[in-house]
């Protein structure tokens, strides 16, 4: 008899369902995309209820396009886009729609907390700079805007959490309300010192701690589903982790000062630190990798606002390009003269930057340039962004990066991957799969399981290499017209 593990990865663009073997071999994949809500004020969100919604049936499709049999089914997996704030009632219906973590909205609470003096407090036990980036000030702005949100709270009847919580609450039919600690890390209200909700900073927030989900286990156990009735019997949800995190469980990185960079919407970039936190002192953050058998492992990591969705804004509001597809070809034609920069502050600039009032700009251009050397300019902002994040790790850790694990759909880019190795000036890693966030949570929950064994896994993993092959000369010479582009974003 088979064994198949189903691995949920719900994400900023859509949600993908993928079938893995008892082997962990890939079999299938299917997707479903959600609405971007995007109002005049920039501000972005999701209907909870249409993520919820495809999330189930994604898995329908998935295994009767499979055509397994559903009692071989013996688990599942879920890793989420982190940031993404939810608030539901206690009866499962969210009381507002779902604030993305590209939204800004919560820029006044960080600054009242920060005129306060909260500051160095929430950086020192959260491992995480105060910005509204994190759902820490979305779900502040839930409960100070959103009157049923007040009400509920006040009833003690308000659930807040990430994505993967509502996901877990709602699949279990409200029986199981629970986060990993890979998200509660990145809620900027968890003290991962304590490996506890953080009272004080959620009392400085205005969020009540009994809102909040219980903490579990990465590989824990996060009770049932049948899927609202599709399987004839339930199976166990055993592996949770935020959607960076499964990458970097997905791409092997289990050993202290391995990195990886998950390339999507946006891009973070992950180094595992081991089971002692190191603090940042050039603006990452530290935040847990997981905890998987009662023992957490930390991290440095880097989040970038705009990677992926650079091309997405070439392709749908400059419409320069029909399709991502055309970017290589584009990039290679580029006039090799140009100087041109994109630093794509289009929400203000993430790591190591951390200005949320930094806005977007293309500097240094010529009569000369044109479609072809944005294109270019659009891919090159990626990779700088992502060295910049490197480079930090390297002074933060005092360990050298040796090599970059990378994931998402840009990494089939080879003009991408080839600039980003020259750039970092170390090997890029390309594994033959691009869904390692889907799949690290699926592992986990396999390894639970006892179906997978961690120390046989990740074992004959092919990878394609990109060596750096750009003269020094010329990769410090871009580097520096790179750095001083983002200067004259940055705010005074």
């Amino acid at each position: 008899m088979s064994k198949y593990i189903i691995g949920i990865d719900q994400s900023t663009q859509g949600t993908k369902a993928i079938l893995f073997d008892e082997k962990g071999a890939l079999l299938s994949r299917r997707d479903l995309p959600h609405k971007q809500i995007i109002n005049e004020k920039g501000w972005v969100e999701h209907d909870p209820e249409e993520i919820y919604k495809n999330t189930v049936q994604v898995v329908r499709q998935l295994v009767d396009d499979s055509k397994i049999d559903k009692s071989e089914i013996a688990g599942v997996g879920i890793s989420n886009q982190r940031e993404t704030s939810i608030a539901w009632t206690k009866d499962g219906k969210p009381v507002y729609n779902a604030i993305v973590w590209q939204c800004s909205r919560a820029e006044q609470i960080c600054e009242e907390i920060m005129n306060q003096g909260h500051g160095q407090l929430i950086r020192e036990n959260t491992g995480i700079n105060l910005s509204p980036y994190f759902p820490a000030g979305k779900l502040a702005w839930i409960l100070r805007n959103v009157e049923d949100a007040k009400k509920a709270a006040d009833a003690g009847k308000l659930c807040c959490g990430t994505v993967d919580a509502f996901l877990v609450y709602r699949l279990t039919g409200g029986k199981e309300f629970r986060t990993d600690f890979s998200n509660a890390s990145r809620t900027q209200l968890f003290n991962i010192n304590t490996l506890k909700w953080d009272e004080e900073i959620c009392r400085i927030f205005g969020i009540p701690v009994e809102c909040l989900p219980e903490v579990t286990d990465s590989d824990g156990d996060f009770g049932t589903t049948d899927f609202e009735g599709y399987l004839d019997q339930p199976v166990p949800i055993r592996g949770v982790l935020g959607d960076s995190h499964g990458a970097l469980f997905g791409q092997g990185c289990l050993s202290k000062g391995m990195v990886k960079a998950t390339y999507g919407t946006g891009s973070s970039v992950m180094m595992n630190i081991g089971e002692k936190p190191v603090k940042s002192t050039h603006g990452l953050v530290t935040s847990l990798a997981w905890s998987m058998g009662g023992k957490a492992n930390y991290v440095l990591e880097g989040n970038i606002n705009y990677t992926g969705a650079v091309i997405t804004w070439l392709k749908d509001d400059l419409e320069l390009i029909s399709s991502a597809g055309e970017t290589e070809e584009l990039a290679r034609k580029a006039s090799p003269d140009d100087h041109s920069y994109i630093v794509p502050a289009f929400s203000g600039l993430g790591a190591p930057y951390w200005d949320g009032k930094a806005e977007a700009i293309i500097c240094n251009m010529t009569r000369t340039t044109r479609k072809a050397e944005i294109v270019r300019d659009a891919l090159d902002c990626i990779a700088y962004q992502i060295t910049d994040i490197v480079m930090a790790m390297n002074e933060d850790a005092q360990m050298p990066v040796s090599e970059l694990r990378v994931d998402g759909g840009p990494t089939k880019n080879k003009y991408l991957m080839q600039f980003q190795s020259d750039i970092v000036r170390v090997p890029v890693m390309v594994p033959p799969a691009e869904e390692l966030s889907a799949m690290g949570a699926a592992y986990a929950a396999g390894i639970a399981l006892g179906i997978y064994d961690r120390n046989k896994l990740f074992e004959g993993v092919s990878r394609t290499a990109y060596n750096p092959m750009m003269a020094e000369t010329e990769r410090a010479s871009r580097y520096k017209g790179w750095k001083a582009a983002v200067r004259k974003v940055l705010q005074p």
